[in-house]
Formats: structure tokens, C-alpha cells, sequence
């Protein structure tokens, strides 16, 4: 059976409402811009909340905007940047499925073109409103006899389409929601990375704070190997709030706590700590998803030395210093993407590039010989090409990381948790 994805525009596949962004455009110079804007802003979230009907909060807005063509090019330049990280980093799936994407937005094609064929969208797969221009260029208005330009314009265009298949629906807004509430997909992803509007996540099949999320869900080819939104992160003691931020909008589950509790740090993958508030030993030893410590201070050698045992990198720093903020999450962010060790306190130093079209694996072992060998052994047999290896050893532990060709048998991940001394294993994307 044929697989559409019907994904919205505004702050879905971007972080942000384009036409909101294209009022701070238009109106910079305006006496009354903010008033304006907070008008504007009322508008889009009665419409997305389903307070008010979408053709009556498109028609203010529009109204409101005093933007012409020249308006409209700064905005694209915008938007481009503005892609939802998600969606940026899963480009891939967009390739690969670019006659099953369809773009299906209230907004407007002036703008909403030029940002997504980037992706591989098709043109003929982008469905959204159009702009009226006078002869200087002014926005006047728009076509009123488009489908996206009504209320309930969404499930008269799915109506008109007719797609023949399981149809999957992502959005932010009730007009997504109206899809499913009439019948016309399968399945409706509330999509949170960007704003949760509790109305639409009550109402959702699942709600999904990132793309991959979705990916993950559905088992397509994905850019990482599991969604950052499951991995948790415990925060304790004295953390400089702006580290904690980075990690936020990296897609991190945040939990923070005055101290160190079993049960959190059972769960966590990613643990903050200060100099004061590290975790023992005992701790440690029941912390089987933890992958690393970042810790804002000096970590205790005894610490240092146990964690590299379980395969636990430890990024630290001198207590209070400025940098912290930004050094320690940067470091954590490099490992957890890449598999970096850089800088870090108990873990060989590897820096490896990154290799494009490649899964990444990361295998912590003891050290002992011929673990390599039988790492290799496994990818030989199953006929997996190698694109990159980097091995490095302290007299505790190996780390081996191998970008290997895309493509390859599931089993070849459970034989290589299964060689003997294996500490940690994961695939990284």
C-alpha cells in the first residue's frame, strides 16, 4: 500500500510562523509594529488552537501585514534558516521519498517553495495559498477561491486529492488535527519541537518532538539512530543554567533535581553534575544506560577511573570557570553526535571526522587483545564495507569507532554487543 506524509509548513517544518515573521519584516519601521505584531500573534494561535475559523484569522493577518515582493525575499532568506532541526538533519528521507511528500499548508507558495525544494520536495507536491499583488508589488490580498484559504481548507484539498494509500499526517495546528477528525489519514503526529499547543497534543495519535521521533515510530532510514527526546538527562547541584539550555535545544529530555536519586540517574543517558554532587561508585554500577558525565567542576579520579570501567566518558572542568557554560555541553554534544572524546577525563583522545552516507558504530571494550579482529571479522562476514576505523586504548579500555557503507543486516548489531569483554556498544546514526 502507498505511504503519503502530509506535513504542515508553520512552525513544523520551520521553527516559526511566516507570516509573523513576515510582519517584523514589513512593519519594522511602523509607530504601532508592536501592537500590530501582538495582533497578528493573536490571530495565528486562535486560528491553530481552534478558536477561530482559519479564513477569518488569514484575512486579518493579511490585512495587517503592509508587505510587498521585496518583503518577501527577506523572509525566504529567513526561513532557510529557520528549517526545524529535525527536518534539517533528515534530509535523506525526503530524498528518498520525494514523490510521498506532500507540503500542505494555510500558508503561503511565495515563501513556502523556495524554502522546502531544498529538501528534495517536489513543486507539484507543495499545496498552499497565493498572494495578490497590485502593480507595485503590494500584497492586496489573496485567492479566496483556493481551498487553504477556508475554513476547513485542509480536508477539502485532501477531499480533492483522493490519495490512494496509508496516509500519515504531521502538523502543529487543528487544521492538522481536522485530517484525522474527518477521516482522511491514518495517523496524526502532534509535532512539539517547536511550540506544544495542548488543545491539538490532547487530540493527537502521538505526539512527537522531532521528526526523527516520527522516523523512529514508523522504523524509516533516519539521520540518528534513536530520537534525542528519549534520551533523558539528569541535571543536579550547581549547573550553569545556559549549559542546561544548550542541551535543551539540542532535543534532550531535561530533569533536574537538588541531588542525585537512583531512579533518575537509572534512566539518564546524559548526567550534569558539579564538583560537590557527583555521583559513587554503588551509583555508577546501577547506571546501565549512562553514557557520559559532564561535570562542572573537577570530577573525583576514583570517579573517573570506575566510569571508564562502564564505558562512562567524563568531560570536567575547573570549578566556576567561565567557560564552563559552554566548554562542558559542547564536549557532550560532540560525543554524543560523533562519538568525539576530546578533552575528556578518563577516555582516550579520538577526533574522528565525520563520514557522509555512513552509519557510525561506537564499540567500548577492556582492553585486551584482538577485539579489533573480531569486530572486523563480523563486518567481513555479513560482506560489510568499512569506509573509516579509528581504534585508541588506555591501559583500562579500547574505543573503536567504524563508519561502515549504509545497508546492513540487523543481526550484525547483536553479534557485535555480543563479543566477549564488550563494555558499551551503540550505533550512532
Amino acid at each position: 500500500m502507498p505511504q503519503y506524509f502530509i506535513i504542515d509548513f508553520d512552525s513544523t517544518f520551520t521553527q516559526v510562523e511566516a507570516l509573523d515573521e513576515l510582519a517584523r519584516i514589513s512593519l519594522k519601521d511602523h509607530p504601532d509594529r508592536k501592537k500590530i505584531y501582538k495582533q497578528i500573534e493573536d490571530l495565528t494561535n486562535a486560528a491553530m488552537e481552534g478558536h477561530l475559523s482559519f479564513s477569518e484569522s488569514l484575512a486579518g493577518r493579511v490585512k495587517l501585514l503592509q508587505a510587498n515582493r521585496s518583503h518577501l525575499d527577506l523572509l525566504v532568506k529567513h526561513l532557510r534558516k529557520k528549517v526545524s532541526a529535525s527536518f534539517s538533519r533528515n534530509r535523506n528521507f525526503f530524498k528518498e521519498h520525494s514523490d510521498e511528500v506532500l507540503i500542505v499548508s494555510g500558508g503561503f507558495k511565495e515563501f513556502i517553495t523556495p524554502v522546502v525544494t531544498k529538501y528534495f520536495i517536489k513543486t507539484e507536491n507543495i499545496y498552499a495559498n497565493t498572494f495578490v499583488f497590485d502593480e507595485h508589488g503590494n500584497i492586496i490580498g489573496y485567492d479566496p477561491e483556493n481551498p487553504l484559504s477556508q475554513e476547513g481548507g485542509k480536508v477539502k484539498l485532501l477531499r480533492q486529492l483522493d490519495l490512494q494509500g496509508e496516509l500519515f499526517g504531521i502538523g502543529d495546528g487543528h487544521s492538522d488535527f481536522q485530517l484525522k477528525e474527518f477521516g482522511l489519514i491514518k495517523k496524526f503526529f502532534a509535532f512539539t519541537e517547536n511550540i506544544e499547543r495542548k488543545t491539538i497534543v490532547e487530540k493527537a495519535d502521538y505526539v512527537t518532538p522531532s521528526f526523527d521521533e516520527f522516523l523512529y515510530i514508523n522504523k524509516f532510514s533516519r539521520a540518528i539512530s534513536y530520537p534525542k527526546n528519549r534520551i533523558k538527562c539528569l541535571v543536579v547541584g550547581d549547573v550553569a543554567d545556559e549549559a542546561v539550555i544548550q542541551l535543551g535545544k539540542e532535543g534532550y529530555n531535561i530533569r533536574i533535581r537538588a541531588k542525585i536519586e537512583d531512579k533518575y540517574l537509572q534512566e539518564a543517558g546524559i548526567l550534569f553534575c558539579d564538583e560537590d554532587t557527583q555521583p559513587t561508585e554503588q551509583q555508577l554500577e546501577k547506571a546501565g544506560r549512562l553514557k557520559v558525565i559532564g561535570c562542572f567542576g573537577k570530577a573525583h579520579r576514583s570517579i573517573c577511573d570506575f566510569a571508564c570501567e562502564k564505558g562512562i566518558i567524563i568531560f570536567d572542568d575547573i570549578k566556576h570557570n567561565p567557560r564552563n557554560s559552554d566548554f562542558i555541553p559542547k564536549r557532550v554534544m560532540d560525543f554524543m553526535n560523533e562519538g568525539k572524546t576530546h578533552t575528556s577525563a578518563n577516555f582516550p583522545d579520538l577526533q574522528p571526522p565525520r563520514v557522509n552516507n555512513a552509519h557510525r558504530l561506537i564499540h567500548i571494550h577492556k582492553n585486551v587483545p584482538g577485539i579489533l579482529a573480531k569486530i572486523n571479522a563480523i563486518f567481513a562476514l555479513h560482506q560489510i564495507n568499512i569506509v573509516g576505523e579509528f581504534l585508541v586504548t588506555n591501559p583500562r579500555i579500547g574505543y573503536v569507532i567504524t563508519d561502515v557503507n549504509a545497508g546492513y543486516d540487523p543481526q550484525v548489531l547483536t553479534e557485535l554487543k555480543a563479543i566477549e569483554h564488550t563494555i558499551k556498544f551503540r550505533l550512532l546514526y
